[in-house]
């Protein structure tokens, strides 16, 4: 039942934002219902198992729910003040400074419009452009803008994204995700407590043990789908931000065109030659997990079309991108462009995109390989558990020995084989690419990886202005893309953050890696040459190193048992 839900609401989701074909005040009671439902939905089935662990287990049901509210509603009161820390220590953002003047007119317009104070603005000095806003309602919010914002976008699509960010606040979806959050709190903390055994049966005695086990299985199994749940409600709340921003503005095409610059990269700007470093960004408005982007240059309305479309065929077509969405608080850049330019009509303009692209394959096959390679761990540790339950069972502990061992040779050298695969592409060199040939690429995820060679320079930090990130931004003359600085130590990476980045930027690098996606596009540097030398990244032969160490082990092992 719980199931059929979920999948109805998301169908319901999908008609909404994708094939409506009506624009008003019965949209945002749509969405509204479709909010109120998923809570009630959320809260009813913390109900069932909370009459479940009342009746089954004998646990008090007070300080379960007592802690919970309290742990919320102190994480509520603090996190904006905490968040306030972070971005002014770790992230430079300069709370003084000067707004132009369209954009301040336009947050008093749109502040008093809406009954709220105008946000407290904080600036981060990082060409990169990002956009935020957080706080505990409408009148404490606080939204945080990139320089990077400001030279990539023309003012309409800057009041556009900063619109967008005054949505989350106007809907007071910082307080709503919070409320929602509680569910999923509250299921772990009761699976916490009763896979202690602390369980009872109605009579007082431990009997009802096994019970207590079950309901805790069930509440981890109710945890794990709430947390989609509340995923897809944010991604739903994102939808909903945009139609504020639509709304306000009275022009969809600017926030459609400002997505596209900040989330695909593109300069799609009919009157530019070109852009400057300083005018191309590796942030926006979209999840941090999604958000390093792309630059592609061209001053042609039908080239700019075709390379949106060229950039949403990943996204559309490959079926890792829906995988990567479920875990993602922000919808795929190629559905929110859809869903935008369904209001373009309503405000007489033309619509911003339409993907019309036929697919050339299913692409099923390559997803089903990869699925099975990147959850291989899983797997094992499945087999793991079939062995152990299986040989203690009937065949006895040194059967399961074997068992085990010969499933986890099989594992490691499966992986040593992928790595020397990577070694045999390799051999064959490292084929100079631009940015702009990468990003049409459709078979390509985090586990196929596309072996290249970059020149350009280095513009930023991958995460702007954050003080401890390693990784970098690279732009050539077509783009740029996030490269993936991972040395093996952890450590290594942050010292290397904090002493060593700051002498990259602004030099000119040339890069060698492998080009992959979930659903970042991004390049795993291999080594990289700068001001004539050569640095290398270890992690390659580190891992390497790991799966041949545990592989003999391994060996030696299931020979001598």
């Amino acid at each position: 039942m719980l199931i059929f839900i979920i999948v109805n609401l998301k169908r319901r989701c999908n008609r909404l934002f994708l094939c409506y074909n009506y624009f008003g005040d019965d949209m945002k009671r749509t969405v509204l219902n479709i909010s109120i439902i998923t809570m009630a939905g959320l809260y009813a089935v913390l109900t069932i198992i909370l009459f479940l662990v009342a009746l089954i287990c004998e646990l008090p049901l007070s300080p379960i729910i007592g802690i919970s509210i309290v742990i919320m509603a102190v994480q509520f009161l603090i996190a904006p003040w905490i968040t306030d820390l972070t971005t002014k220590f770790l992230y430079r953002a300069n709370f003084n400074y000067q707004l132009p003047e369209y954009l301040s007119g336009f947050l008093d317009l749109v502040c008093s419009t809406n009954n709220m104070k105008v946000p407290k603005i904080g600036i981060i000095d990082d060409g990169a452009p990002n956009a935020f806003t957080y706080g505990r309602t409408k009148n404490d919010a606080r939204l945080i803008i990139s320089r990077g914002v400001f030279e990539l976008l023309n003012p309409e699509e800057v009041k556009a994204v900063v619109a967008h960010e005054i949505g989350h606040a106007v809907h007071y979806d910082m307080l709503f995700m919070t409320v929602a959050q509680v569910v999923p709190l509250v299921l772990y903390y009761i699976y916490e407590v009763l896979s202690r055994g602390n369980g009872k049966s109605s009579k007082g005695n431990r009997d009802g043990k096994d019970y207590s086990a079950l309901v805790a299985v069930i509440a981890y199994v109710l945890y794990i789908i709430s947390q989609y749940i509340i995923l897809w409600l944010s991604r739903t709340r994102e939808y909903y931000a945009d139609e504020f921003s639509i709304e306000t503005t009275r022009d969809p095409n600017a926030l459609a065109s400002a997505l596209v610059k900040i989330g695909f990269g593109l300069n799609i700007s009919s009157n530019s030659t070109g852009h400057s470093v300083k005018d191309i960004g590796a942030l926006g408005i979209f999840d941090s997990k999604t958000s390093k982007t792309l630059v592609l240059t061209s001053n042609n309305n039908i080239a700019n079309t075709e390379a949106i479309k060229n950039t949403m065929k990943w996204e559309m077509w490959n079926p890792w991108a829906f995988i990567y969405e479920l875990s993602s608080t922000h919808p795929l850049i190629s559905k929110r462009l859809l869903a935008i330019s369904k209001y373009s009509p309503y405000y007489d303009q033309q619509p911003f995109i339409s993907f019309d692209l036929q697919r050339p394959e299913s692409y099923l096959d390559d997803f089903a390989l990869e699925l099975l390679i990147k959850y291989s761990s899983a797997i094992v540790v499945c087999v793991f558990f079939f062995l152990t339950v299986f040989s203690y069972s009937v065949l006895g502990s040194v059967v399961l020995a074997r068992g085990v061992l010969i499933v986890g040779v099989f594992f490691f050298l499966a992986s040593l084989l992928l790595a020397f695969n990577r070694a045999h592409k390799m051999s064959k060199g490292f084929p100079f690419r631009y940015v702009s040939d990468l990003l049409g690429e459709v078979k390509v995820s985090q586990v196929t990886s596309i072996p290249c060679e970059l020149v350009g320079t280095i513009i930023g930090r991958g995460n702007p202005g954050c003080i401890f990130n390693e990784d970098f931004v690279i732009q050539d003359q077509s783009g740029i893309i996030f490269l993936d600085y991972n040395q093996p130590l952890t450590i290594v990476n942050k010292v290397f953050a904090l002493f060593k980045s700051p002498d990259y930027f602004n030099k000119v690098v040339r890069v060698r890696g492998w080009y992959r996606r979930n659903p970042v596009p991004y390049v795993e540097i291999f080594e990289y040459e700068v001001d004539g030398k050569k640095k290398r990244i270890y992690s390659y032969y580190f891992s390497i190193g790991i799966y041949v160490v545990i592989s003999l082990i391994l060996l030696v092992i299931l020979f001598l048992i």
